[in-house]
């Protein structure tokens, strides 16, 4: 399977675009949160310049400095015309949703957002649901319709 630049948005049927995804994710998923990690810094350093500006009312903003800085890349990202993060394109996989249209940013929101939920609550059986669904999709892979495939 090679990169197609106009992909159809609809998740294919063929059962080798999901073999091997379930890992690949998890590569991506290290990968991810080190760029979201690098991101952060200067992103931390903008943020206390303008929290001098401020006149300390931005430093309100540093707990909650990583969540913003993930959920802009990830939004971008997964949400863009590759539907992948840099991750996921390193590792040789997007995501697709189930209904054939495109991500949009909030779609690619909503999808982090319930990964961070329920990786909080259900830490291993979010990576055993892939053993045993259809396509390796996880949990909030079901909730939000989405599918991740192989691009190589």
């Amino acid at each position: 399977m090679s990169y197609n630049p106009n992909p159809l948005y609809a998740a294919p049927e063929d059962w080798r675009a999901y073999s091997g995804v379930l890992s690949r994710r998890v590569f991506a998923f290290i990968l991810d949160y080190v760029i979201v990690a690098l991101l952060w810094i200067p992103a931390a350093v903008v943020l206390f310049f303008l929290s001098i500006l401020t006149l300390g009312l931005g430093f309100l903003l540093y707990p909650a400095l990583f969540v913003i800085v993930a959920g802009i890349y990830f939004g971008l990202t997964v949400g863009g015309p590759r539907q992948a993060s840099l991750g996921m394109r390193a590792m040789g996989i997007a995501m697709m949703r189930v209904d054939a249209r495109p991500m949009d940013f909030l779609t690619a929101i909503v999808h982090l957002a319930l990964f961070w939920i329920l990786n909080s609550v259900l830490t291993p059986l979010i990576l055993l649901a892939g053993l045993f669904t259809e396509r390796s999709r996880l949990i909030h892979d079901l909730l939000v319709g989405t599918v991740t495939v192989r691009t190589a």
